[in-house]
């Protein structure tokens, strides 16, 4: 159980604890590969699944905005006893962990960003995943999700390398995106995105309000898609920037990332699992 629901947690390894947050389609899946590197870098890599996604529950009366999501982390990074830990955020995992950093910044040590969203305010969804928010449209879109549909678009928009990712993997994800509910708590999840002015300053306010704040890895995923790019949010004067966004800050590249597009291969795995690293390694605090 954490934070009163039942989840699904991925633990693997021995060290400093690095908490996977994931978005979506996804969970703690995503990171399974991850987790296994870290772990080989005398890591405890943590990754488990948000409310209505993956093996975690899916009340029909939960909400299921960024705001609750990152409360849920909140409160299961408690239930873990993870007192201090570095936190790495993928997709929509960044505005919810973003919330847990803004929560605990006193527990976070290293804060690593994965090609997810930061002006929450001017983001657009990317043409595959409005119909989901569409009334009318949302379930006959959902329905058509079909394991041989949902494996023919994550090939052709998502996976460049097809030996890098089994046709056995890719569709886990729709399997566990349907379990138990048909997807109806992903809708919610979809419908629950804070597009909002307040949103996007609370998450710069993680800049604003601490003068030690370092954004010790940034590293951009999927390069070929520009939907989930990091956009630095607007500011009013050049000379607080980098505080604001995280787009400025340090970029630590994956070499293998031209070739992996969203698909995780073993190696850009291990590049990708080896920059977490140099970021835990620094020990700044964030």
């Amino acid at each position: 159980m954490l934070a009163g629901l039942r989840s699904f947690v991925r633990e693997q390894g021995e060290g400093e604890p690095v908490v996977c947050i994931h978005g979506v389609p996804t969970s703690s899946f995503l990171y399974r590969k991850v987790l296994d590197q870290l772990a080989r870098r005398a890591l405890r890599g943590v990754a488990f699944d948000l409310p209505g996604l993956g093996l975690a529950d899916r009340p029909v009366d939960f909400d299921y905005t960024w705001t609750a999501l990152g409360r849920f982390c909140r409160e299961a990074v408690d239930a873990l006893q993870l007192d201090d830990f570095h936190l790495v955020v993928h997709d929509v995992g960044g505005p919810v962990g973003f919330e847990l950093a803004a929560a605990a910044r006193d527990r976070i040590r290293s804060l690593t960003i994965l090609n997810t969203i930061v002006d929450v305010e001017h983001f657009e969804r990317p043409w595959v995943m409005e119909p989901f928010v569409v009334r009318g449209v949302r379930r006959a879109w959902l329905g058509s999700m079909t394991r041989p549909s949902f494996l023919g678009l994550m090939y052709a928009l998502g996976v460049k390398d097809r030996t890098a990712s089994p046709p056995a993997e890719l569709m886990a994800y729709i399997d566990l995106l349907k379990r138990g509910d048909g997807g109806e708590a992903f809708l919610k999840i979809m419908r629950g995105f804070e597009r909002t002015r307040a949103k996007r300053r609370a998450d710069a306010g993680l800049g604003e309000k601490e003068a030690d704040l370092v954004y010790v890895g940034v590293t951009v995923w999927k390069p070929y898609s520009s939907e989930l790019e990091l956009t630095p949010p607007p500011t009013a004067a050049a000379g607080t920037r980098r505080r604001h966004a995280p787009a400025a800050s340090p970029t630590v590249p994956i070499p293998e990332a031209r070739e992996a597009r969203r698909g995780i291969r073993p190696t850009s795995t291990a590049s990708l699992a080896s920059c977490i690293a140099r970021g835990v390694g620094s020990r700044r605090r964030c």
